[in-house]
């Protein structure tokens, strides 16, 4: 319990059983009040795993049913859990836990409503093993994306990230994709709401365990990235109105 929050971190699973054990090893027991993994139907003993840790909620999709369907899951559980501030971590380890004690400060003190860990920030995505083209993509997009929505970021395509209750309770998240493009809708949500977004730094951790979309769908990512952007200009200059905000 941070100064009477309750702390959730949430954990979207799919194959994570080598990596599991060893991203719960770093997340502070006694920071967090409520452990919360969503299972997306694993193929492998994610779920065994996760209950010989001990943690507090196990949320199991019967059918793989995508990484923001996953999400959505996840924080429509902390709502009803009244969890006042939500972290998402990786299980694959890509993302070090021991950032969480500086992203709850930072939304417990009431400081942001938003924090991200940024892979951008500094200059260790490259020395931390990110492929070239995916660097190139994220610098690409982070720039038309800053441009389009009118709000500035070093990068939009982290999946760490920490929110308040407000925040998922004053956006619609249920509207977003079931696919990989639900985080990015998900920050245009947050940004057409003026809800205030911190960065931290981040280490970048890319290894063989460490799961990471396909070049196919990474082409399919950054179409949806542009499509979302476009969309948040016409909303934001009620052009055309859309479902999402």
């Amino acid at each position: 319990m941070y100064k009477d929050k309750k702390v959730a971190v949430v954990l979207p699973a799919y194959n994570a059983e080598k990596t599991l054990r060893r991203t719960i090893s770093e997340i502070p027991s006694e920071l967090v009040d409520l452990l919360i993994l969503g299972d997306d139907n694993s193929l492998d003993n994610t779920v065994e795993i996760a209950r010989e840790l001990g943690i507090d909620e196990i949320l199991r999709h019967t059918i793989n049913k995508g990484y923001g369907a996953n999400q959505k899951t996840l924080y429509s559980k902390c709502i009803e859990l009244k969890a006042d501030i939500v972290i998402m971590v990786h299980p694959d380890y890509q993302y070090t836990p021991k950032l969480i004690p500086a992203m709850v400060n930072i939304i417990g003190e009431g400081l942001y409503d938003v924090v991200l860990g940024s892979r951008i920030l500094g200059k260790g995505a490259l020395d931390g093993g990110m492929p070239l083209y995916k660097y190139i993509a994220n610098r690409f997009l982070t720039f038309t994306q800053n441009i389009l929505v009118n709000h500035k970021l070093s990068e939009y395509h982290t999946g760490y990230r920490a929110f308040s209750l407000e925040v998922l309770k004053g956006i619609k998240f249920m509207e977003n994709s079931d696919d990989f493009v639900f985080d990015n809708q998900m920050l245009s949500q947050i940004i057409m709401k003026d809800f205030g977004i911190a960065e931290i730094t981040c280490p970048t951790k890319y290894f063989e365990e460490a799961s990471s979309i396909n070049f196919r769908r990474s082409i399919k990512y950054g179409i949806g990235v542009l499509k979302t952007s476009f969309i948040h200009l016409l909303h934001r200059k009620n052009i055309v109105r859309n479902k999402l905000y």
